[in-house]
């Protein structure tokens, strides 16, 4: 059975980066929750909640969540509406498929005067006479009732014909109520007499355990227990059988009893399996001979690159993004690096040597990769030392050849007997250039009868 607990909301808050009390949408469904709790202390800015497919029997402590304004309890086992008054802000609340026999609760819900829809459809009350004109007429502020728009008209109509629907539910619900009586009577006593076979089997089984035919030898113990595991798992085979062809009432504890069956069936899967289940050998990453193996057990991709400008090698490694950095464990060692991931290790030898100490790791915060920068160091591997050796040599006289052309400074030679700026004049007399297609405008050429105008030679005409 489940539990709310911090870590189950924390790993339903991945949207939210893991923090929960800023939480404005949570879904927790399929999760064989029974109890309502710790909601209303550790999420009190939720809009939206989605509890659908539980096993709740009633609503409560999230009277608190005042920001709420969807409520979500499908398919849970919900007998009576309650507890709702403190959730100012709902206006929408789903309890399709419950088990609400007290149509009268629903006046609880009058209090949330911004509630528009509302969702009741599976219900035994569903099935009263009256039941949609009841609800109808008892919240006034109601726009939608199972999915279909409440119009004017029959509102007024309801609330025409209220005292005399409220009569009939009321009835109705004592009928009803009587019978669920009846129903948990049956169903703890069918559930005491599981308890006594269950007992009883228990204890034939210690009985046989000490029989003198089990401390024989290993062979016919070995005979003895597949015989048994064979027989006992076809008993449960026919009981399986039994189970789900045997009619049950749909009720609360008719739920209880199917997954409390399906619970009983899944560990007895695991025992029967624990039995022949071989332990598989620890993983080999070194060999007896201490060559180190390239292992990807995790099966991530990734990229290693030779960072030459910064001397150091670069591992990118494409961890799940939203995976929790406690479960990766990096060892990064001279010739190799191996990095566990949920105990999954992935190993690689590198191509040169490096220093374990000046290595650095950390994820990146837009793609969760995990990237190691891995320093080299001066010397190198002796595997590795004619290439990189004969690559030295190269890279030195390549390096000779580079220093002499700087040697080689190239200057620009000027004649001092020249002038030492440009004739601005000769320039533009040399040039003197004319546009294609266009046809040249006259020089304007200064009256010789003007008294103050001086010919400069230096000063080029006007174009």
């Amino acid at each position: 059975m489940g539990r709310i607990t911090e870590d189950l909301i924390r790993r339903n808050s991945e949207h939210n980066d893991c923090v929960i009390f800023s939480l404005e949408e949570l879904s927790l469904h399929q999760q064989e929750i029974e109890r309502l709790e710790h909601i209303d202390k550790w999420c009190r800015d939720l809009k939206i909640l989605y509890l659908q497919n539980n096993l709740i029997g009633k609503i409560e402590n999230v009277s608190k969540l005042k920001k709420l304004e969807y409520l979500n309890l499908a398919l849970n086992n919900i007998e009576k509406i309650e507890n709702l008054e403190g959730c100012e802000g709902l206006t929408k609340l789903d309890l399709t498929v419950n088990f609400i026999g007290e149509l009268s609760s629903v006046k609880t819900l009058g209090h949330n005067i911004h509630l528009k829809e509302l969702f009741l459809m599976g219900n035994p009350c569903a099935d009263f006479d009256g039941y949609r004109q009841f609800v109808v007429a008892t919240l006034q502020q109601l726009k939608w009732l199972d999915g279909k728009e409440i119009e004017r008209s029959e509102r007024i109509q309801a609330l025409q014909n209220f005292p005399v629907i409220e009569q009939q539910i009321r009835e109705q619900e004592e009928a009803y109520c009587l019978k669920r009586a009846k129903d948990k009577e049956e169903a703890q006593r069918k559930l005491r007499e599981e308890d006594e076979n269950e007992a009883k089997e228990r204890s034939h089984s210690v009985f046989e355990g000490q029989s003198p035919f089990s401390v024989e030898h290993k062979d016919h113990v070995q005979e003895g227990q597949e015989g048994e595991y064979n027989q006992k798992r076809f008993k449960d085979n026919e009981d399986d059988l039994e189970f789900w062809n045997k009619p049950s009432l749909f009720t609360p504890e008719s739920r209880l009893e199917t997954l409390r069956h399906m619970e009983k069936q899944r560990k007895d899967q695991e025992k029967l399996s624990g039995k022949k289940k071989k332990v598989k050998p620890p993983r080999i990453l070194i060999t007896e001979d201490g060559k180190v193996l390239n292992v990807n057990d995790p099966k991530l991709d990734f990229s290693l690159k030779d960072d030459e400008k910064r001397n150091q090698i670069i591992l990118d490694l494409a961890v799940y993004r939203y995976m929790d950095t406690s479960l990766i464990d990096v060892d990064v060692q001279p010739t190799y690096v191996r990095v566990m991931v949920k105990g999954k290790p992935f190993q690689l030898v590198l191509p040169a040597e490096v220093k374990p100490d000046s290595s650095s790791a950390k994820r990146s915060q837009t793609t969760g990769h995990l990237v190691i920068c891995m320093p080299k160091v001066d010397e190198v591997i002796t595997g590795w030392r004619q290439t990189s050796e004969s690559g030295t040599s190269s890279s030195d006289s390549s390096r000779e050849h580079t220093n002499q052309r700087g040697k080689r400074i190239e200057k620009l030679d000027i004649d001092p007997s020249k002038r030492s700026f440009p004739d601005v004049a000769n320039i533009v007399r040399e040039k003197n250039p004319t546009p294609r297609r266009v046809r040249s405008e006259p020089k304007i050429i200064p009256s010789e009868e003007a008294p103050d105008f001086e010919d400069n030679p230096e000063v080029p005409p006007l174009i």
